[in-house]
């Protein structure tokens, strides 16, 4: 994946709103006003929320330790940084960023929750 698929991914996301709160070098992607994806133009990189635990966000940076690391300052929340056109297969990439999506998605008051139907 390029970055702008990832960015057409993201922004394609029901209820999904762009935002540029550290400059114009990074989207932020929020949904009900929560991050659920952070790119940065300049590093070609996504960083995504992984679903469950901090074991599963390590089982990736496992699988692909060049291409994915732990995210500054939020990785302790299981946050990962994946590089874009890396190793990591298209596929997969937009399985990860399906799983941020709908991880701050659930976590998120009904409310605010968009409609995914």
């Amino acid at each position: 994946m390029t970055v702008d698929e990832v960015i057409a991914y993201c922004m394609a996301k029901p209820g999904a709103e762009e935002s540029y709160p550290f400059g114009d070098h990074e989207l932020v992607p929020k949904v009900g006003e929560k991050s659920f994806a952070f790119i940065r133009f300049d590093e070609k990189t996504v960083a995504v929320k992984c679903a469950d635990t901090d074991e599963a966000a390590a089982v990736l940076r496992d699988r692909y330790p060049d291409d994915v690391e732990t995210t500054s300052y939020i990785g302790r929340f299981g946050w990962n940084t994946v590089k874009i056109g890396g190793k990591v297969p298209a596929k997969e990439l937009r399985e990860l960023l399906d799983e941020s999506y709908e991880t701050v998605v659930s976590k998120l008051p009904k409310k605010k929750r968009p409609d995914t139907t």
